[in-house]
């Protein structure tokens, strides 16, 4: 079975006016979707940095001067790899159209005054959610993502055994040759030990200064241990929301997994994957509609807490958003909040039947209803 991604044809329609970036996370399907669309090409070629042939064609510009499509992909590995597009972009045809795909977080180079500034398009390839897959291709696709995840080969797998056998594998690689692009050898055993505890921290504030003294570091060498996870995609973090956007970057901020399926714990398993699907439908709508949506979380000095909040590149809250198991009484923290900032607020139950507003104006929706029709 072949899963087609919603951002298909958005590429498409990209790769005539600039470069197009696709950017994700390891085995998410970023290579099979440049190859489909390779084929809506006459002539195009594919080069890959990690391959010996490819990266003669690539450091010498060899290529056929009639093809029309080049796909770069790992040239992030390539050392000046940014002032090399630019020089391939800036003298190419203009029949020439270039897609270049990475996992590393190559979109950590939108700075400004970057040299490649003005010429790309990017577009976030991220694990299937509910919105992306609904009832298209699997009768109960909210019970296969939440107990699998949403990459590719682990919700394909045959069974529950294979799909764990793929995350066994696809954690080795990234603990281990993945992590040495950013890090010598002898850092990687405690960089496994920071991925270790935060498998149990889903959710909740995380602590640099409490992991540092586990791991026996610094707090500072385990704040960039988790700036290296998550520029492999293997965690995203979300930060408190506030008025004051400086006072949210003092906060303690809040961490999920790409792959959930780690997660042993089923309250913790299910709020990553609300969590993986809103965090999704805001990078997503950021990458189409040229403007910035972030996903946060509320939390008082009071320890009043809701789980997430949507907001605009304004600061302005769109929605608020607790996530339960099977809670069908509205949150008072929740109406709290929905009152105070005067959003809408929702709670999202996995096992709920019936719909309703409660009296304070809180959506209790159903998990599967609610996800399934996120903006993609």
């Amino acid at each position: 079975m072949e899963l087609q991604r919603n951002i298909y044809k958005k590429i498409l329609l990209d790769l005539k006016k600039k470069m197009v970036f696709i950017v994700g996370p390891r085995q998410v399907g970023k290579t099979w979707l440049s190859k489909q669309i390779l084929k809506e090409y006459k002539n195009p070629i594919y080069l890959n940095y990690d391959n010996n042939d490819h990266r003669e064609i690539i450091k010498k510009q060899i290529w056929l001067p009639d093809i029309d499509l080049i796909i770069f992909d790992e040239i992030h590995k390539m050392p000046k790899w940014k002032n090399y597009l630019k020089g391939v972009y800036d003298t190419k045809p203009e029949s020439i159209h270039i897609l270049v795909t990475g996992s590393a977080r190559m979109d950590a180079f939108k700075k400004v005054g970057d040299s490649l500034a003005g010429r790309f398009y990017v577009h976030h390839l991220l694990p299937f959610t509910l919105a992306e897959i609904k009832e298209i291709y699997f009768s109960n696709p909210e019970t296969l993502l939440l107990e699998r995840s949403g990459f590719p080969e682990p919700l394909l797998a045959s069974d529950l055994t294979e799909a764990n056998r793929w995350r066994s594998l696809y954690t080795e690689s990234l603990l281990g040759q993945d992590v040495l692009e950013f890090q010598d050898i002898d850092k990687v055993n405690a960089i496994r030990q920071v991925y270790q505890l935060l498998k149990n921290k889903v959710g909740s504030p995380l602590s640099y200064s409490s992991i540092a003294r586990d791991v026996g570091v610094s707090s500072m060498t385990v704040k960039k241990y988790v700036e290296i996870l998550e520029a492999l995609y293997i965690i995203f973090i979300i930060k408190p929301y506030t008025h004051k956007i400086s006072r949210s970057i003092l906060k303690e901020p809040k961490i999920y997994f790409f792959d959930y399926g780690l997660i042993t714990d089923t309250g913790a398993k299910f709020e990553n994957f609300v969590a993986l699907a809103l965090y999704k439908h805001t990078v997503l709508k950021s990458d189409s509609s040229g403007k910035l949506y972030s996903l946060g979380f509320l939390k008082t000095k009071e320890k009043k807490e809701v789980n997430f909040a949507l907001y605009d590149e304004q600061n302005n809250l769109i929605e608020i958003i607790e996530a339960k198991i099977s809670d069908f009484t509205a949150s008072k923290t929740l109406e709290y909040f929905s009152e105070k900032y005067k959003v809408k607020g929702v709670q999202v139950v996995y096992n709920l039947n019936i719909e309703r507003v409660s009296p304070k104006g809180i959506f209790i929706r159903n998990a599967k209803k609610y996800l399934e029709n996120l903006e993609e």
